[in-house]
């Protein structure tokens, strides 16, 4: 595969070696699924650069004991790591590297295999000790040289300790980052759960109370409570005020008055009312026992949400992450502060470490002194903004007590399905009638709307739908253009105010037709905004759209089960054929999720040299002890070189060497449930659109209607690097590639080098983007409405 031009003014990493180095990669504190594919980057990362790379068995405790316990890493010891949760390289508490005694012993252990950078993938316990290590490292050398253990030389050439941080837990409890790695698969977890739970409550009117892991942060509970429409949630950033028993037991018995047939309650670990009393499961189905008399089941999730297979998120976050650890490890001089690499919206920074552990600690310090306000705030805007979002829709008001508006908003789903669609209506009915609007669902695209299929819906026809696949509104591709004149009519007979368009490319060229006909229809002058839902990821304007995340899932858990098939089966390649359109997105990003060895797209150009380079890279690869080869190719990435063609080429050039298999996976990476990433995304979303249509209606409404024909009244909500952006459609007109349905600049496309080098071909990196440490504060400051990462 041919690497993309770029321009010559790029900061490549190809100046940055590793050669002479050795870099140490160890796990510590709680295990957190993905942490295997952070240890493969670091490995793999580190190799490629020219540096020697050891593994750090058992955390500390094995730096402590030395011998066996610090192993230097091959390419094929990481292979098949990727998959599998916890962590192969172990993970163990450890009382000795809390001595002085204990960090001389292991300062020996690295001075003799001349270790001077350490990975350390853990909490912020494990990234303290780490940084203190670091602090001691003169010192600890000096002793030892006193003692004779090591020689001058040795002290020396190891006289400094470099160190940076990947956050490893699944509480996602660390300051600094959007998302640690795990907390996506422990969601995954908890919401596979709430699902079959979910089904079981229905059949007999239940009520369940589950209690998730966060004994000190409660994100897995508010973000799955937010994921699956959960009645009531406990964590404990936000104890409930001293009548929260009546409070929850009205809400209950008016949800199931509203014929709601079950009722689910989450609870946080460390869960507390605002005395510091804890908020335990079993008390609160006492509770609603005593009070209601509901059949009422407990359920304690426990370690079920730390196990299981890491989730796409996770190994993509982990590998990005572990690459741009080794980059700041070569980067670093003597000065350079321990650092951690973070997640901000969409972007990997370097961030202080120890700025971010003192944030940490004064969230617990804020909490401690009962400033639960300010413990919040210091979360972050992630964690903020789904609390907001979560106050928003699930504290119904009472109809007298909602504001006046006499505004009414259509929300419509346009193209093909998208999981996280219905999560995305549900949330902007539900904000639309808290704001005090008439919400109007619009069924079949802007086929239904010139039909007439417009009827007004309620917050309880809205309900349970935050889990369910698919458009249950109805979704067609059916573009507006030719019927015009009956949706202007059906617009002026319903009097709609707003329009909410959630859907993929159609969606946008429907959005640039109603705002070209403003001129002709006056019906059209309104706020349009646009939420992007496609599996493809093809939407300009926009970095992530709602249904990729789960589509990406669906492809990778596909491809781990193909993988494991073969095995049993020597040398076997396989080569599937992904959807996507002209959008190489869900190939490329599923490819690095599932560690495939090459992946072929309509945005990077390949040629029959391309393909017989690729063939002999398979063929060395079976010399090894890996013998399996993952292909993807996207379905439109060449019209002569078919998937058959590639099949045949693969089959006839390795023939001898390896044999190949093929699969087609088709519509199965548009159905299933939505992940918890896609519920939450499209929920935030959808809330912050209804916001800025409400905003935008109130500001022009004049002379007794709603009039807005500026640009910037038609609008896409999108998530660019690390803020959620509404930009004007005539602007993304300029942006897009329309006869191949696909934005003129992608970002995912940096993301194609780092996949080539953990599949070991050699290749540019543009790492233009790394290399900058940002402060906690500043990066806070400018993060403005950010993020929508979970």
């Amino acid at each position: 595969m041919s690497a993309p031009k770029r321009q010559d003014t790029r900061k490549l990493f190809e100046n940055l070696s590793g050669s002479g180095k050795a870099i140490a990669v160890l796990t510590s504190g709680g295990d957190a699924q993905g942490m295997n594919a952070a240890v493969r980057a670091v490995v793999r990362m580190g190799i490629y650069v020219g540096a020697k790379v050891y593994f750090i068995h058992e955390g500390y405790q094995g730096m402590v004991d030395g011998g066996d316990n610090i192993k230097e890493a091959s390419w094929e010891s990481v292979s098949s790591m990727l998959q599998v949760g916890g962590t192969v390289i172990g993970s163990a508490r450890c009382k000795a590297f809390r001595t002085r005694e204990g960090r001389l012993q292991a300062a020996l252990n690295l001075v003799q295999k001349s270790i001077t950078n350490l990975c350390v993938i853990g909490g912020d316990g494990s990234l303290t000790g780490a940084n203190l290590f670091r602090e001691e490292w003169s010192g600890l050398l000096d002793e030892l040289l006193k003692k004779g253990a090591i020689s001058e030389e040795a002290a020396l050439s190891n006289s400094a300790l470099h160190i940076v941080g990947m956050v490893g837990s699944i509480d996602n409890d660390f300051c600094g980052t959007d998302m640690t790695i795990g907390t996506d698969s422990a969601l995954h977890r908890i919401i596979e759960v709430v699902d079959a739970i979910m089904t079981t409550a229905q059949s007999h009117q239940r009520t369940f109370v589950l209690e998730v892991m966060g004994r000190h942060c409660g994100y897995l509970a508010l973000v799955s409570a937010l994921a699956c429409g959960a009645d009531w949630v406990f964590f404990p950033e936000m104890p409930p005020e001293d009548d929260w028993e009546d409070n929850m037991c009205l809400k209950l018995s008016e949800n199931r008055a509203d014929k709601k047939r079950l009722n689910i309650i989450i609870v946080a670990e460390g869960a507390i009312d605002c005395h510091n009393k804890p908020i335990t499961p079993d008390y609160i189905k006492d509770l609603v026992v005593r009070n209601l008399g509901f059949d009422t089941r407990v359920t304690i999730l426990g370690h079920v949400q730390r196990g299981g297979t890491p989730s796409a998120f996770d190994r993509i976050l982990a590998s990005r992450m572990g690459v741009e650890a080794v980059l700041a490890l070569l980067e670093a001089s003597a000065g350079t502060p321990a650092c951690v690499v973070s997640l901000v919206g969409n972007q990997a920074v370097r961030l202080p470490l120890m700025e971010c552990v003192q944030m940490t600690q004064e969230v617990q310090k804020a909490m401690d002194e009962k400033k639960f306000e300010e413990a919040v705030r210091l979360r972050g805007r992630s964690f903020e903004n789904n609390l907001s979002t979560y106050r928003l829709l699930c504290n119904r008001k009472a109809d007298s007590e909602l504001p006046h508006s006499s505004f009414n908003v259509a929300v419509l789903n346009v193209g093909a399905p998208a999981a996280g669609m219905n999560a995305a209506v549900r949330s902007a009915v539900r904000v639309g009638i808290s704001e005090g609007h008439k919400m109007f669902a619009v069924s079949d695209g802007f086929e239904g709307f010139y039909k007439g299929q417009i009827k007004e819906i309620k917050w309880g026809d809205v309900g349970g739908w935050t889990g369910q696949g698919g458009s249950l509104l109805g979704t067609k591709r059916t573009l507006p253009g030719k019927h015009l004149d009956k949706i202007a009519q059906q617009m002026a007979t319903h009097n709609i105010n707003a329009l909410l368009i959630i859907g993929g490319f159609e969606a946008l060229e429907s959005l640039l037709q109603l705002f070209e006909a403003r001129e002709r229809y006056e019906e059209f002058c309104v706020p349009l905004c646009m939420l992007p839902a496609t599996i493809s990821n093809n939407v300009p304007g926009t970095d992530l759209s709602i249904g990729a995340d789960t589509s990406v899932n669906a492809l990778v858990e596909t491809c781990d089960r193909i993988k494991q098939s073969a095995s049993g089966t020597k040398r076997r390649v396989f080569i599937i054929e992904t959807m996507g359109g002209y959008c190489g997105y869900l190939a490329t990003v599923g490819g690095l999720a599932a560690g495939a060895d090459t992946v072929y797209i309509y945005e990077e150009p390949f040629d029959i040299r391309d393909l017989q380079g690729n063939v002999e890279h398979l063929t060395e690869k079976m010399k090894t002890t890996i013998q399996r080869g993952l292909v993807l190719r996207n379905e439109n990435c060449n019209e002569n070189f078919t998937t058959d063609f590639i099949y045949q080429l693969y089959s006839q050039e390795g023939h001898g060497v390896f044999d190949c298999r093929k699969n087609i996976l088709g519509h199965m990476q548009q159905g299933g449930a939505p992940s918890p990433f896609d519920r939450n995304f499209g929920t935030k979303v959808a809330a912050k659109a209804v916001q800025w249509i409400t905003k935008t209606m109130k500001e022009s409404y004049k002379g007794g209607r709603v009039f807005a024909n500026s640009e910037d009244s038609a609008c896409l909500l999108g998530m660019r690097r690390r803020a959620m952006v509404f930009q004007p459609v005539a602007q993304l007109k300029h942006e897009t590639d329309f006869e191949h349905r696909i934005p003129k600049e992608q970002w995912w496309l940096k993301l194609r080098p780092l996949m080539k080098i953990l599949a070991k071909y050699k290749t540019s990196y543009d790492v233009s983007d790394s290399g900058q440490l940002e402060h906690v504060g500043r990066f806070r400051a400018r993060e403005g409405d950010a993020s929508a990462a979970i």
